[in-house]
């Protein structure tokens, strides 16, 4: 399957939406303007049309620029872009400052980011950085946040709308009182955390699941030295990251890895087919002994993600790590 190949998938609202986008997150607040912008270029090239990107990563602007500067029909492109943890009290003028900051015409997605309000900015590249998350009781809470959110529909700016890291226990509270379902809900998911129960509870709802972190952040230690991937590796003529990747996107969920190397970048977009058989052994993968579980750092020394309790987020621990659900 060629990067011109690869399918898209329809959202509740009718949009599509690529299944293989260009993660931004850049793992480091040390990056530079033309490091973003360099790697998007080399994106566009290898053939990627979905971009994503959010208000923490403090980005925006390098990503819509490359998209400019392509000379590609902006509507040939797919543009995600998140709401800060510490902009919930704001959510319109927030919008309009990453609007602005990309100037790419519209917002093909505008996720939720966290589920958790903060007083303070969270700083991703600070595995245990100080923040003012507010409790779940406080205002506003995230459907509070959500109802704003709402509201960006009518602006014309921003084409959908959905939500990130939530859980089916946030999403139930969410929905029991929304007016607009999400699209999209991006949460980490990979064959250590295959979100199994989660996406059959989207799946129900009309809720499309993209996966962050696809490859887990430690592709070369983890799944490349697990025999199942590198026999399937061997077998399919391809890389770890192809096979886990190919995985997500034939299993129904849109992936977003990232990189700046050129030539991962053009494998990653690059999916193969998986026999029934082999879909099935890496969806089973996260069974064995100690592979069940989160592999992002976001979790603190004391239990929860940005200043949220894993039981205010909906999720479990269980035998082998912290597991969302």
């Amino acid at each position: 399957m060629s990067a011109a190949e690869i399918p898209s998938y329809k959202l509740n609202d009718g949009t599509s939406i690529p299944s293989v986008g260009m993660g931004c997150y850049m793992n480091s607040s040390t990056f530079t303007e033309k490091q973003v912008y360099d790697m998007c270029q080399k994106a566009i090239k290898a053939g990627y049309r979905h971009f994503d990107t959010a208000t923490g990563y403090g980005n925006e602007q390098q990503v819509g620029k490359a998209i400019r500067d392509s000379g590609i029909p902006r509507n040939e492109f797919y543009i995600t872009t998140k709401l800060a943890n510490g902009d919930h009290h704001r959510v319109r003028e927030a919008f309009e400052e990453s609007f602005d900051r990309l100037n790419t015409g519209y917002i093909d997605l505008y996720l939720l980011h966290w589920p958790q309000a903060s007083m303070g900015e969270v700083d991703f590249s600070q595995i245990n950085a100080p923040n003012m998350a507010l409790t779940p009781e406080e205002s506003p809470t995230f459907l509070e946040t959500w109802k704003e959110i709402e509201k960006l529909l009518d602006t014309g700016k921003v084409k959908s709308i959905g939500v990130s890291n939530f859980s089916i226990k946030t999403l139930e509270e969410l929905l029991a009182q929304c007016s607009v379902v999400p699209a999209n809900n991006q949460v980490e998911l990979h064959p250590c955390l295959p979100q199994d129960d989660l996406k059959t509870y989207c799946e129900a709802k009309g809720i499309l699941l993209t996966a962050y972190s696809p490859l887990a952040r430690t592709i070369e230690t983890l799944f490349a030295e697990q025999p199942l991937i590198s026999a399937l590796a061997e077998k399919y003529n391809t890389t770890a990251a192809q096979i886990i990747l190919s995985w997500g996107v034939q299993r129904g969920t849109v992936v977003v890895p990232k990189s700046e190397n050129e030539g991962r970048m053009l494998a990653n977009i690059t999916l193969v087919k998986l026999s029934p058989e082999d879909m099935q052994e890496v969806g089973a993968l996260h069974l064995k002994p100690g592979m069940h579980k989160s592999l992002v750092p976001f979790h603190s020394e004391d239990g929860g993600v940005f200043g949220w309790k894993y039981s205010w987020l909906g999720w479990n621990m269980t035998k082998g790590g912290m597991v969302p659900q």
